[in-house]
């Protein structure tokens, strides 16, 4: 049984996992950099111990201090919340080496899901579509020119190792290639030490939708529906809802049966997310899968009445699933706006200290964050201030719920993107439930 858990990231999440560690009875101790001693989640832990100076490289990316603290702390586990070290094959395998508990998949799993070309190689294999494309990392140009004129532009390159729109490029002709492979091949090594490069055809304006995976570790599977995050920015999401507005029933129990169906040829413990792109004619492909908790994960919690943390730790320290495919009931519908520090027209991080705040509630909102007045939002970690969550009893319900509390979220000190938030929300497209992933390019003309 876990009895004390070092939870290995900062801000929201780690105030989410302090929570459940609470309502599980577990001691939740945290970590911070000398920049985070003043943070919410330093307050609310059991204990906390100091891990180094500012920079991520120096403190909450330093695998060595971590693991020291969770010696220091006598701990059974470390949860890696999400970013950062959550998807860090290595992590995993020294957490293993030091007989700490990973709260997430084995390094082998990490690793095979962590790059994308491979693990696109495996899901397809296993039965799920996939992109046209190459078969892993194009060794060099010449065979990048081959399989693009073979699928045909334009096309994707992609960083194996990569996320958050790193390393990626979109060629619509032969005549742009080189020069966005040898750009594709640069910045995927300057951000993940790796610069595979796999390439696989574009699909234009494409849905992004992903289903919430929970495994135990005796091969009890439970897929908890699907996630919307087609308005994004850069890549990034901004917006996510729970169901999509794009499913009908048909398709949700198809993709459902078949992602049992893989996993039940492959082996794997704990939370995951499975994303596919759709087209505009329904056809789905696998896109890739997060082996962690989602940033999105509460919409849904929101819609299944499921604690998908306090999940993950009761798999991790050797239970069964409670429940099992049959018993999940999707009930209404929920929405999360990411409330970052972001200038709303140009997106650009607004670091800063907030002087005023008033967190909106009542019935059907929730509200993740670790913000409060007079926190500061440093340069060093991710911009996002708050997760506002909306549920309703259905789509229509929930959006009039999120309007009235971004009108209600009050800020100052920092430019943050509720405006832009509002702005969505009010449009015809969102309203209807028809967009995609160009959404945003098109709305901001």
């Amino acid at each position: 049984m876990i009895k004390r858990i070092l939870i290995a990231n900062r801000g929201e999440i780690a105030v989410r996992i302090i929570n459940a560690c609470n309502e599980l009875g577990i001691e939740a101790i945290s970590v911070y950099s000398k920049a985070d001693e003043n943070s919410v989640h330093v307050e609310l832990a059991d204990e906390s111990i100091c891990i180094g100076p500012p920079p991520a490289a120096d403190s909450y990316l330093n695998i060595h201090a971590i693991i020291s603290a969770a010696e220091i702390a006598n701990v059974d586990a470390i949860h890696p919340g999400y970013g950062f070290l959550a998807e860090n094959e290595k992590f995993a395998r020294v957490c293993k080496a030091c007989n700490i508990k990973f709260i997430g998949p084995d390094p082998e799993s990490i690793a095979l899901m962590g790059d994308k070309a491979t693990a696109k190689k495996t899901m397809r294999e296993l039965g799920l579509s996939v992109v046209p494309g190459s078969d892993g990392v194009v060794k060099d140009y010449e065979e990048l020119l081959s399989i693009s004129k073979e699928i045909g532009f334009p096309v994707m390159l992609k960083a194996t190792a990569g996320g958050g729109g790193r390393g990626m490029r979109i060629v619509y002709s032969e005549d742009e290639l080189m020069n966005s492979f040898n750009m594709a091949s640069s910045e995927a090594d300057s951000a993940f030490g790796n610069s595979g490069i796999y390439v696989e055809k574009f699909i234009e304006n494409p849905r992004h939708i992903e289903f919430q995976v929970l495994v135990d570790s005796y091969g009890n599977c439970v897929i908890l529906g699907e996630r919307e995050c087609s308005i994004q920015r850069r890549h990034q999401k901004l917006i996510e809802e729970a169901p999509s507005p794009f499913l009908t029933d048909d398709k949700r129990w198809e993709i459902i049966e078949k992602l049992q169906e893989v996993f039940s040829k492959f082996k794997y413990e704990g939370a995951g997310t499975v994303e596919f792109i759709f087209d505009r004619d329904g056809n789905y492909y696998f896109m890739e899968m997060n082996t962690r908790i989602q940033v999105e994960h509460p919409i849904t919690e929101m819609i299944t009445g499921i604690d998908l943390v306090q999940e993950q730790i009761k798999i991790a320290s050797g239970e069964k699933l409670s429940f099992s495919q049959e018993d999940i009931k999707f009930s209404g519908h929920s929405i999360e706006c990411r409330i970052n520090a972001e200038d709303p027209e140009t997106l650009r991080p607004t670091p800063g200290t907030i002087n005023r705040l008033f967190i909106p509630g009542g019935f059907g909102v929730r509200v993740d964050t670790a913000a409060y007045c007079g926190w500061k939002i440093l340069p060093y970690y991710d911009s996002l201030v708050a997760k506002l969550i909306t549920f309703g009893n259905s789509r229509e319900d929930a959006i009039f719920k999120m309007d009235r509390a971004l009108s209600q979220f009050l800020i100052s000190g920092i430019k943050t993107t509720i405006p832009l938030h509002q702005r969505i929300l009010h449009s015809k497209a969102f309203l209807e439930g028809n967009y995609n992933t160009n959404f945003l390019n098109e709305f901001n003309r």
